[in-house]
């Protein structure tokens, strides 16, 4: 057992409390990043390496064919196990934006592919359920049941805002228990069905949930009703019959009070370790224990915590999560110390046996674990293949330093590009922000202003232009004028120029002779008198 301090290299500002940590293919993965995704990393996820007592972040990608994926504080994430004969993949439900929406979706998450230099890109899409759906949430736990040869997911537990109808202005952002219920969907056609059990009578959240089989367990959790942490323990228990799925609950005595625990699983056996979380809103829970589920149930052992350092121990508050099998990524807040630049201390604990100081110096600078599937070491930066290049020309070179995420890199959006105040009553805030047209997805539409020599960009949204009028300004030739530069919100174009008459010289008319004379003699001109007479 160690705990092992860490120097989060140009990143601390990114993680932050209901983060997630997610394994997949060997990588760890930071998922509900702060703000809004930047430029650098669009997808919000970042690979975690540790190397040397250092902790950088490198940006993931994503297919062509995924969807957006917002980063998402305190959702239910379910990781389906290979252990449990599952392919490896994580479904997100729910969680909080960073505009403090609550998120009523559900994405399935997985590997897509490896380039030639063992980058991993990632496939997310969203998976409709239909019937009984669950309602946004944030704060609850989902859970795979197996039984009968079925694998179904289970949801319990959460909160959410008030209903519509009983929020007002001074209780607007107030939030409540979601009703007791259990919703059980299929993961194959997405049939969700709601189950209200006579044993789960209050409403609880961030609670640990830990599933084995047709079994789950949910202990502790805290409820806003009661505003309390009750030692509850249930074991919900789950029959996926042919026709309709039977579910029962049982109440079980070996409890505790605990809340927003961090899990971690030690390996293919239903071992799990549970560390931190909160005893009350003024007290962490600063022991240790082992939870085994086996075929009789549930075991709850005490299992000796770490040498807790000062920082740690008068903090009020600490979040983390699971980096692998017995190992978790601990975090605490510097409480307002203006000589610490980093928002948080990082500290790396591992419950794994001790083993020798060099397999554990591999271990570390890999930070990738071997599975049943492969028990090939993965490869190190060093030994990726970089083609067309000499060997002598990467003994200087460093690992990752062209990918590693370095938040100075970042610009300042609130001063310079989309973040900027366009105008005096310009209301867009980066950190409020949300998409208002269809064709906006991380920053806001903006339009340029032709008014004087260089003109100026302003948002579209605070010109009240609507999405058919930007879009014809945008693929016309027209220029346009902001308001407060005498422009109209209902605009077709620029306000018609005057158009001055062409002036038309006319053309200079020939000179024209008088009547015609014909010049004829006496004798011609009697006969035609006498001709016409």
């Amino acid at each position: 057992m160690t705990l092992q301090p860490l120097t989060a290299v140009n990143c601390a500002g990114l993680l932050q409390p209901g983060c997630s940590l997610l394994q997949l293919d060997g990588e760890i993965l930071l998922f509900g990043q702060k703000g809004w995704p930047k430029r650098s990393c669009p997808t919000g996820i970042f690979s975690v390496r540790f190397k040397h007592g250092e902790m950088k972040l490198r940006a993931i990608s994503f297919s062509n064919d995924s969807c957006y994926l917002p980063p998402l504080r305190c959702p239910a994430i379910c990781r389906l196990d290979p252990y449990d004969g599952l392919a490896e993949s994580y479904l997100i439900h729910g969680g909080r934006t960073p505009n403090n929406e609550i998120s009523s979706s559900l994405y399935l998450l997985t590997m897509d592919s490896r380039g030639c230099n063992r980058k991993l890109m990632l496939r997310c899409k969203e998976k409709e359920l239909v019937g009984e759906v669950p309602g946004a949430r944030y704060g609850h736990a989902m859970s795979i049941v197996q039984s009968r040869g079925k694998t179904a997911c289970v949801m319990f537990g959460g909160r959410s805002y008030m209903p519509a109808g009983e929020r007002t202005t001074e209780r607007w952002n107030s939030v409540v228990d979601c009703p007791p219920q259990v919703f059980l969907f299929d993961l194959e056609f997405g049939c969700s069905s709601a189950h209200t059990l006579p044993e789960l009578s209050d409403g609880q959240s961030f609670h640990v949930a830990l599933a084995r089989e047709d079994c789950v367990y949910f202990i502790g959790g805290h409820s806003i009703t009661s505003d309390s942490r009750p030692p509850r323990l249930f074991r919900l228990h789950v029959e996926l019959l042919q026709g309709s799925p039977l579910l029962s609950c049982e109440t079980l005595e070996s409890g505790f009070s605990i809340s927003s625990a961090i899990i971690t699983r030690t390996g293919p056996s239903h071992r799990y370790i549970v560390l931190g979380g909160y005893q009350s809103d003024s007290q962490k829970r600063m022991e240790c224990s082992t939870v085994i589920l086996d075929e009789k149930g549930i075991h709850i052992e005490h299992l000796e915590p770490p040498k807790w350092t000062p920082d740690i121990i008068h903090s009020r508050t600490w979040f983390g999560g699971s980096t692998g099998d017995g190992c978790i990524l601990l975090a605490v807040p510097t409480e307002g110390r203006p000589s610490q630049p980093d928002v948080h201390y990082f500290y790396h604990v591992s419950f794994q046996q001790e083993k020798g100081s060099n397999e554990e110096e591999a271990t570390q600078a890999c930070s990738q674990e071997s599975t049943d599937y492969d028990n090939s070491t993965p490869l190190e930066d060093s030994e990726e293949l970089y083609f067309g290049r000499e060997p002598h020309e990467l003994e200087n070179s460093s690992d990752d330093e062209g990918d590693t995420y370095n938040e100075e890199d970042e610009e300042d959006e609130s001063q310079t590009g989309y973040w900027i105040k366009c105008c005096l009553g310009c209301q867009v805030d980066p950190n409020t922000w949300e998409p208002y047209y269809s064709t906006e997805l991380h920053r806001p539409a903006m339009i340029f202003c032709s008014k004087g020599e260089g003109g100026h960009w302003v948002h579209a949204q605070c010109m009240e232009l609507s999405e058919t009028l930007l879009l014809k300004l945008s693929q016309g030739s027209k220029k346009y004028f902001c308001l407060d530069h005498g422009g109209l919100p209902y605009q077709e174009m620029t306000p018609p120029r005057q158009v001055i008459p062409l002036r038309r010289t006319p053309m200079k008319v020939k000179e024209r002779n008088g009547a015609l004379i014909f010049k004829i003699s006496p004798t011609k001109k009697s006969f035609f008198k006498r001709l016409f007479d």
